[in-house]
C-alpha cells in the first residue's frame, strides 16, 4: 500500500510536534522534500513482497469451549505434527501465545494483538517440530506478558490446577497450568521478569530460564531486547534438559545471541556427579518485608540443606546487590518496554535481527484503537515510561543499563566462590486470583509482588532453574538454582539430582 505523503498542513503539524516553528515558506519547501524521502518506502514495500513468508494452509485451530478448557489455559488448540523421528517424537507441546506459530491465531493476551495470524514459525517452533514434537495449541499468556499473576489476559484468568481459586502465576500462565495438569508434556515459556520461573513455582513444575541469548527469541513478541528470554516448562528436569537441547543455539537472526555461542549437552549432563559442588544460600533472597511467607522460606532452606545429602557443600551467602538489582530491572523494564514494546510497536528499531512487519503493523495500528483495554499493569508501565521519556529523557534507563554491568559483575563474583546461588523462586505460595472489581491497586499488586527474586536474573542474564522444593499450606513452593552464564548444565544437573533425591515432584490433587 503506497505511503501517502503529508500535505503542507500536516508537515506544519509534524514540525509543531517537535516544538519547531517553521515559516510558511519553509513548510512549503519541506513538503516535497519529505515526499521524496517517502518514495523509497514504497520501493521497499514492493521489494519485501518478493521475500515475505507465506503462511501454511493446513493448520486448522479452534477456540476450545469452557467445558474443554476448565483452567482457562488454552487460547487455541491445534495439532501440528512434527518429524516422525527425533528426540521429542511423540511429545505434545503448548506454545506460549507470544510466540508465533504460522497459520495459527496469536493474541498475546491482549486486545491490541487480537486477530493477528502470523505467516512464519518462530525459530523455537521450527526446532520443536524438527525434533518430532506435536504442537497441541497456543497457551494463554498475560496481557502483553506484563504480569506475574494469571488474571490479566483478556480471555480471563488462568486457574491453578492445585487450587482453581488461586493464580497460576504469569506471564506464562497457560503453559504452567497445562503442564501441571498433565494436558501436555512440554511447554514453551517466556521470561522477562520471571515469567517462566514464577508460574513454574506456583504450579509445582520445572521452569528453566536459559542464559540470555542461549535460545533464539526470533518470532516471539518482544518486550525489551536486553530482558527477553524463551525456555522450557516441564514436569521433570530431564524433560527440561531434553527440550533445551533442541531449543538452544544460534539461528543467525537474533542479536541477543553471541557470535561464538556453543551450547552444552544438557540432557547428557544429567546424572553426573554433583558431589563437591558448592551452593550459596543467598540471605537477601529470603525475608522480603510484607512479601515473604515463613512457610516458603523454611521450605526452601530445608530443601537447600538436603542438597548436602548429595555431597554438595551448602553455605550461607551475603549478596546485598540482589536487592539493588530489582530497582535496576524496574527502570529497564519500564522505560525499555515503553520505548520498544509500546512506542516502538513491539520491535522498536536499531538492531540487526529478524522483524515481523505484519505484526508491527497490526499491533501498531490496533494498540491505538483499543488502548483503553490494556490491563492495569501495562497501563501503569506505559504511563510511568512516557513520563520518564518526556520529563527525564530516559536518562535513568541509560544509568540502569550501565548499572546492569555491575549487577552482572556482583553475581559473577559470587559465582566465582560457589557453583550455584539458591533462594525461593517466589516469596509466597500462589495467592488467590483477584476479582475483576477488586481495587486497581490490588490487581496491580497481585501482578507484580512476586517478581523480587526472579527479575534480577533477567538483567544479569544468568541461567536459573525453578524446581518444586516441597509444599506449604498444601501448595507448591519453588526453589531457584542460579548458575554461571552459559553453564546451564550446572543448575539443571543439581535440580535433577534433587528431584531424584526427593523421589520426584508432587502432582496436583485429582479434582
Amino acid at each position: 500500500m503506497p505511503v501517502r505523503p503529508p500535505d503542507e498542513n500536516e508537515v506544519a503539524a509534524l514540525a509543531a510536534s517537535y516544538g519547531m516553528k517553521p515559516s510558511a515558506e519553509d513548510v512549503a519547501s519541506y513538503t516535497p522534500i519529505v515526499a521524496a524521502f517517502l518514495s523509497s518506502y514504497d520501493a521497499v514495500e514492493e521489494l519485501y513482497a518478493g521475500i515475505a513468508p507465506q503462511a501454511p494452509e493446513d493448520r486448522p485451530s479452534s477456540r476450545p469451549s469452557d467445558a474443554d478448557n476448565p483452567l482457562g489455559a488454552w487460547y487455541v488448540t491445534t495439532e501440528i505434527r512434527g518429524a516422525a523421528e527425533g528426540p521429542l517424537a511423540g511429545r505434545t507441546v503448548a506454545v506460549k501465545d507470544n510466540v508465533e506459530v504460522a497459520g495459527v491465531p496469536m493474541m498475546n493476551g491482549s486486545r491490541t494483538v487480537e486477530g493477528f495470524v502470523p505467516r512464519e514459525d518462530a525459530t523455537v517452533v521450527t526446532r520443536l517440530l524438527a525434533a518430532g514434537a506435536t504442537v497441541a495449541g497456543k497457551s494463554v499468556c498475560e496481557d502483553l506478558c506484563f504480569s506475574g499473576g494469571s488474571h490479566t489476559s483478556v480471555t480471563g484468568p488462568v486457574r491453578n490446577p492445585w487450587d482453581p481459586s488461586r493464580t497460576t502465576g504469569g506471564s506464562s500462565s497457560g503453559s504452567a497450568a497445562l503442564v501441571a495438569a498433565g494436558e501436555v508434556d512440554l511447554a514453551v515459556g517466556g521470561d522477562q521478569g520471571g515469567s517462566i520461573r514464577m508460574p513454574a513455582a506456583f504450579s509445582g513444575i520445572v521452569g528453566h530460564k536459559p542464559t540470555h541469548g542461549l535460545v533464539p527469541y526470533t518470532g516471539a513478541f518482544p518486550i525489551e531486547l536486553t530482558l527477553d528470554h524463551l525456555g522450557p516448562m516441564t514436569r521433570t528436569v530431564a524433560d527440561a534438559a531434553a527440550m533445551l537441547d533442541v531449543l538452544a543455539g544460534r539461528d543467525g537472526h537474533d542479536p541477543r545471541q553471541p557470535a561464538g555461542l556453543a551450547p552444552e549437552q544438557y540432557a547428557a549432563a544429567l546424572g553426573g556427579d554433583v558431589a563437591g559442588l558448592r551452593v550459596g544460600v543467598v540471605a537477601q533472597g529470603f525475608g522480603w518485608e510484607e512479601l515473604s511467607e515463613p512457610g516458603v522460606d523454611d521450605t526452601v532452606r530445608a530443601a537447600a540443606q538436603r542438597l548436602g545429602e548429595l555431597g554438595i557443600e551448602v553455605v550461607d551467602l551475603d549478596l546485598p546487590w540482589h536487592r539493588h538489582a530489582l530497582h535496576v530491572w524496574n527502570v529497564i523494564a519500564t522505560d525499555g518496554a515503553t520505548v520498544q514494546m509500546i512506542e516502538g510497536n513491539a520491535y522498536g528499531w536499531n538492531y540487526e535481527g529478524r522483524y515481523d512487519p505484519d505484526l508491527v503493523a497490526h499491533y501498531g495500528r490496533q494498540r491505538r484503537e483499543v488502548v483503553d483495554q490494556w490491563s492495569p499493569t501495562v497501563t501503569a508501565v506505559a504511563l510511568a515510561g512516557r513520563w520518564s521519556y518526556e520529563m527525564e529523557q530516559t536518562r535513568h534507563y541509560a544509568m540502569a543499563r550501565n548499572l546492569a554491568t555491575e549487577v552482572r559483575r556482583q553475581y559473577d563474583a559470587a559465582l566465582a566462590d560457589v557453583d550455584l546461588l539458591v533462594m525461593p523462586t517466589v516469596p509466597m505460595v500462589a495467592p488467590e486470583i483477584p476479582a475483576p472489581d477488586d481495587p486497581l491497586e490490588t490487581r496491580v499488586a497481585r501482578a507484580l509482588e512476586m517478581i523480587v527474586n526472579c527479575a534480577p536474573f533477567d538483567v544479569s542474564g544468568h541461567p536459573a532453574t525453578s524446581v518444586p522444593a516441597g509444599l506449604s499450606q498444601g501448595l507448591p513452593v519453588g526453589m531457584m538454582l542460579v548458575g554461571r552464564r552459559f553453564e546451564d548444565t550446572t543448575p539443571l544437573k543439581v535440580a535433577h539430582a534433587f528431584e531424584q533425591l526427593v523421589g520426584g515432584f508432587p502432582r496436583p490433587p485429582a479434582r
